[in-house]
């Protein structure tokens, strides 16, 4: 039988990758003691292994497919092919920054200034490339974390750091003065994977199937009936992906209307929607929208 080996992201992306893939139609479980979570497709095997890590051993061959940051792919400078940005946030599509980070009162005010100065960062080869490239001398060394504390102490002149708010950074009384990437998760394969029929196949069902429970968080479907005298006014209400479903009743004065809306927008939606002469509305959740 084939088999397509699936590389789940262990620590922070772990537990909504394992959601995604439930709203997706995958069932992963394992205990916290396993690196191999079972799953309920006799055409996949799962292991766990470290984002940063990830995209070294899906290059190598050793995973088919594996979900990471762009972050990480580039800090390992990875020949993998990239199948499908994904985003996870239900509440935010601000992407993680990796900024560099100064105290308020460093006399540091722009990435120049930075010339033979020290830092600390995860993203090591990345961070030493971009300074390289900008013929700007500096010492890269590795942090094992804490970061943001290592320049608070004044260990170090300077962080390289991820963020997305930036809150965490201004509650430190630091301040940005750089960013270097912005980043978010990405579906990775081997390109020899990619290039295997079969593989390929397996790997589309499974970029479709995720997308579209992307596309899902935060949305909620949403049907009514409208008499024929207040159909405009409701359509005008309602918001679509394209355009709302619009089916005859048995009775020709009435039709049902069927939609797609962010969770938002919904709660203000449905009274104006009850004032514009809309009745028996329901809301339901979506697994996937294709």
């Amino acid at each position: 039988m084939n088999i397509l080996k699936l590389g789940i992201p262990k620590g922070s992306l772990e537990n909504s990758t394992v959601e995604l893939f439930k709203k997706a139609g995958w069932r992963i479980t394992y205990d916290s003691r396993s690196y191999f979570p079972d799953i309920d497709d006799p055409e996949l095997s799962c292991t766990l292994v470290r984002a940063q890590e990830m995209s070294r051993y899906v290059e190598d061959g050793h995973l088919d497919l594996g979900l990471t940051g762009i972050d990480w792919i580039m800090e390992n400078d990875s020949d993998v092919m990239a199948v499908q940005d994904l985003v996870y946030s239900k509440v935010s599509t601000r992407q993680a920054r990796w900024v560099l980070v100064v105290r308020d009162d460093s006399p540091v005010r722009a990435i120049e200034d930075m010339e033979g100065k020290r830092i600390s960062t995860e993203l090591v080869a990345f961070t030493k490339r971009y300074f390289a490239e900008r013929n700007i001398n500096v010492q890269v060394e590795f942090s094992w974390g804490a970061t943001e504390a290592k320049v608070v102490d004044g260990l170090v002149d300077a962080v390289v750091e991820v963020t997305e708010t930036g809150s965490t950074i201004r509650a430190n009384k630091l301040r940005i003065v750089h960013e270097l990437m912005k980043t978010n998760t990405r579906l990775i394969a081997n390109k020899e994977a990619w290039n295997n029929p079969w593989k390929r196949k397996k790997i589309e069902q499974i970029r479709t199937l995720l997308t579209g429970s992307l596309l899902a968080m935060g949305k909620v479907g949403l049907k009514l009936n409208v008499a024929r005298g207040n159909l405009e006014r409701v359509m005008k209400l309602l918001p679509a992906l394209k355009a709302p479903t619009i089916s005859s009743l048995y009775s020709e004065e009435w039709f049902a209307i069927e939609t797609v809306v962010d969770t938002g927008v919904v709660r203000d939606i449905i009274p104006q929607l009850l004032e514009a002469g809309a009745q028996g509305i329901i809301e339901y959740p979506l697994n996937k929208v294709i």
